[in-house]
């Protein structure tokens, strides 16, 4: 099952590919990692799938990542006497906390949180932006508003809020339950919903503590504003541009996407692109011009992973989309121009010993035009700070920890191995090229380079690096 591309594919589960035979072709076909939709999934759905993704790993004898993603808060309007209003631009609309139905000139808003967030001039987007409204006045538990973008506004259509800090928690008690009920099974990855500051961050991650890495998803202004200090607590950054489309002018969301990468890959930490990735593909068994070429310039951006969301939970063609996917990133890769468009993106190495060290491992790779990294790694950190340097040879990281392969399963270019921990640097050497050689990575006679930390086994200590030949005995496997 290795896979002929950097780029990693995360699949979303849902009604379209429930069945474990659908699961299973979706991994031969490519995808690395499956995404559960806490909106969507039951307690006992998650448990499922997380029970369907373990059993195909082991018959396949692959890591595969699993990422719960949080629903987070979802605001949204009350009721209408008559089911729903059509609001006329220029018209005054009030927003207030009385349960009583709405009307034409008012409806109830059942999230004080918000009303005494508000401010005149802020901006409210009803409906995934079908309708603005913009404040004018604001009272304890009530504001006033004038319509600016008119359109039909029905019972409990969503809310967003693109000028509004929210002082709570991006956390519900809903997602606290999820969270607890995703980190007994195992999961790999958490994904937190409308951050809005780095606190709501740290707050997930002093709750997941080591059990889970955590992914902040960027989807609100206000953690546009952030960036930095967001992404230094977090384990990844996923730019949800769907929400973030919404909240923000649709032409901005390209550059925030470019510049998002570009943040997270400086700082070494995985980035993913999701949202609308292959949409037609929901009811199309192929995608339009104009979303390959928007898969193409995420995998160009040297992002780690992109998602599939409808057109693999629901949609009609999972398993074409997944397909369609990976032959993308395979041919985008195989580009002659990839290589130094991946290069110029290199940021400079931090001043560790870490960093040093992965960049030094790239450059003899690429001074020796070694086809191989191997790296030993505990914790998968290691791992992460090579496949950074976004190096032109193949990454194999061995591992002690399943749970550290199952996470590396959505770091750009990594394929990870379940192996015990090396013995003395002649095992180190000599099992990796085992396995190198097993894996169709390198042939004998051909030249790998092995990173580790000595000792063995002793988390964030890598200090070591060897260029060794794989010869004719090393090549049975193991």
């Amino acid at each position: 099952m290795r896979r002929r591309r950097r780029v990693k594919i995360i699949a979303t589960l849902g009604p379209a590919s429930a069945d474990r035979t659908v699961v299973a072709s979706l991994f031969e076909a490519g995808a690395d990692v499956f995404r559960i939709n806490m909106s969507h999934a039951s307690h006992d759905a998650m448990r499922e799938r997380v029970a369907m993704i373990r059993s195909i790993e082991k018959e396949y004898d692959r890591p595969i990542g699993i990422l719960v993603d949080l629903q987070g808060p979802k605001l949204r309007v009350g009721e209408f006497e008559t089911g729903a209003v059509l609001l006329r631009k220029g018209e005054a609309f009030t927003l207030d906390s009385d349960p009583t139905p709405g009307d034409q000139s008012r409806v109830c808003l059942p999230h004080p949180e918000i009303l005494d967030s508000l401010a005149p001039g802020h901006r409210l987007l009803i409906d995934d932006g079908k309708v603005l409204l913009k404040v004018t006045s604001v009272a304890p538990g009530k504001a006033a508003t004038l319509v600016e973008v008119a359109g039909r506004v029905s019972n409990k259509k969503g809310v967003s809020l693109p000028d509004t800090t929210i002082p709570t928690s991006a956390m519900t008690p809903k997602d606290r339950d999820d969270l607890h009920a995703a980190l007994q099974q195992g999961v790999d990855w958490i994904a937190l919903s409308f951050v809005q500051r780095p606190e709501d961050v740290a707050e997930l991650r002093a709750i997941v503590a080591s059990r889970a890495m955590v992914m902040a998803k960027i989807e609100k202004p206000q953690a546009i504003a952030r960036l930095d200090e967001i992404m230094e607590v977090s384990d990844a950054l996923m730019v949800a541009r769907g929400d973030l489309g919404v909240e923000m002018p649709l032409e901005q969301v390209p550059g925030l996407q470019k510049r998002i990468t570009r943040t997270a890959r400086r700082l070494g930490k995985p980035v993913v692109v999701a949202t609308q990735m292959l949409e037609s593909m929901i009811s199309s068994p192929v995608p339009t011009r104009a979303e390959v070429s928007d898969v193409a310039t995420a995998v160009f951006e040297g992002a780690d992973a992109v998602m599939l969301s409808a057109e693999s939970a629901s949609g009609q063609y999972p398993i074409e989309a997944v397909a369609t996917m990976s032959r993308i990133g395979e041919q985008i890769e195989s580009e002659e121009i990839y290589p130094a468009v991946i290069t110029a993106q290199r940021a400079s190495p931090e001043r560790t010993g870490a960093d040093a060290i992965a960049v030094a491992t790239r450059d003899v790779a690429e001074t020796l035009d070694l086809k191989l990294i191997c790296a030993w790694t505990a914790s998968g950190s290691t791992g992460l700070r090579i496949a950074r340097e976004r190096p032109r040879s193949s990454i194999v990281a061995l591992t002690p920890n399943i749970s550290a392969a199952r996470r590396l399963a959505l770091v750009w270019g990594v394929h990870a191995i379940v192996t015990e921990d090396a013995r003395d640097e002649r095992d180190m050497a000599e099992r990796a090229c085992r396995h190198a050689a097993a894996q169709g990575f390198a042939e004998v006679g051909e030249r790998i380079i092995i990173v580790a930390g000595v000792p063995f086994g002793t988390p964030g200590a890598t200090n070591n690096i060897r260029v060794a030949y794989v010869e004719a005995q090393d090549a049975t496997g193991g």
